[in-house]
């Protein structure tokens, strides 16, 4: 597993730059460290500690065989999060929340097993006993379920953790887990809350 950055290392990757000052969250006024020509600096000792803290989080979860959700609902970050979560096996969100997940995992459990049924009716060739607007159909459904359940396919529960980058896209996420208690891990700026 990864170590948190050194300071120079931070600084360098430009993890202290934050948002205009007139964009900015109250709650976020402990990490600011200053502002400079209308941008929030932040506290880059304050972020190696939080990083700190959850790294070791994972660490520990991963460490007793817990699954961690990736998602993320910022287009630059979808790839290297979908990246990251394919390494290492956990199942990933990317593109658009599913409403759901968490609060109604019956309905979407039963949205994976279609999604699973329709590839494997698709791989074996029993696609071929429909007619061609119906099999069209069959592929746009598939299409569909790919991108909001093909990340999750292997979830056979809720996960212990869920990892977000992109705290302010990801809010209904955010208030999912918080309602069925599933711990929280994610990326934020400082006009985030």
């Amino acid at each position: 597993m990864p170590e948190i950055p050194s300071l120079v290392e931070m600084l360098k990757a430009g993890m202290h730059f934050g948002h205009q000052t007139s964009k900015w969250h109250p709650k976020m006024r402990q990490y600011i460290y200053s502002s400079r020509q209308g941008i929030h600096i932040l506290d880059l000792e304050k972020t190696a500690v939080e990083l700190t803290r959850a790294l070791t989080f994972i660490k520990e979860l991963v460490a007793a065989g817990g699954l961690i959700l990736f998602t993320s609902l910022k287009k630059q970050a979808d790839e290297v999060v979908r990246q990251a979560a394919e390494d290492t096996g956990m199942p990933y969100i990317v593109e658009r929340w599913l409403g759901g997940v968490f609060t109604n995992w019956g309905v979407i459990s039963k949205l994976i097993q279609r999604f699973e049924k329709l590839e494997a009716d698709k791989t074996r060739g029993t696609w071929n006993l429909y007619t061609k607007k119906e099999q069209i159909e069959l592929e746009k459904d598939l299409d569909r379920l790919r991108l909001t359940v093909g990340g999750i396919r292997t979830m056979t529960k809720l996960p212990e953790a869920v990892f977000i980058v992109g705290v302010r896209e990801g809010k209904n996420a955010i208030r999912e887990a918080n309602k069925v208690k599933v711990p929280v891990i994610g990326t934020f700026y400082s006009a985030s809350n």
